[in-house]
């Protein structure tokens, strides 16, 4: 039990770690890891729904897809380019599930099953990453981050679920802010 406490504070530190891509287009604080996995993990739920596969499935992989960065940090594309990264990650990832039992074991195998995209489930979660990061993208066009529509139209040439595509579609044509407008009450 111990080793899972441990581990509890170790995705704690989620909550520290920048998403560092968007520092790329200086943006100073951008959304952290958990920020980004939490939303990632609502997205997955509404995705498998409508690609009607496995909810449970893909919100665990959508949850649990980024915890080996408490160890190895995000580190964005550009920087991916000169250093095997993937092969870091799967070694934090292994070292990290290693003595939690058979929830380590699960964790594990549904990260692998993620990243090689083996499942519908599988394909499904990483849309809902890159559906997260087009949100994220559009949250930052809109507060004059403009170079973030790159995110986007990199994520169009990657998702593969039709839903994934029509949602992508949507937020690109869709205000971040939009979802409060009619919510205010004005007295008159």
């Amino acid at each position: 039990m111990k080793d899972i406490v441990n581990f509890f504070f170790e995705t704690g530190m989620l909550k520290h770690a920048k998403r560092s891509g968007w520092w790329l287009i200086n943006v100073k604080d951008p959304e952290n890891i958990a920020e980004h996995s939490f939303r990632t993990a609502v997205i997955g739920y509404f995705l498998a729904k409508l690609e009607n596969v496995d909810a449970d499935k893909v919100v665990k992989m959508c949850l649990f897809h980024d915890l080996h960065e408490s160890r190895v940090n995000d580190l964005h594309k550009v920087g991916q380019r000169y250093i095997d990264f993937k092969k870091g990650e799967r070694k934090a990832s292994k070292d990290q599930m290693r003595n939690l039992g058979k929830p380590g074991k699960e964790i594990y195998s549904l990260n692998e099953e993620f990243q090689k995209k083996e499942s519908k489930e599988a394909n499904v979660a990483k849309d809902a990453d890159y559906v997260e990061c087009a949100v994220q993208a559009k949250e930052y066009i809109e507060i004059g981050h403009k170079d973030a529509q790159n995110w986007i139209d990199n994520c169009k040439k990657c998702i593969k679920t039709e839903s994934g595509k029509k949602l992508l579609s949507l937020i690109d044509k869709t205000s971040s802010n939009n979802w409060w407008r009619n919510l205010k009450k004005i007295e008159r």
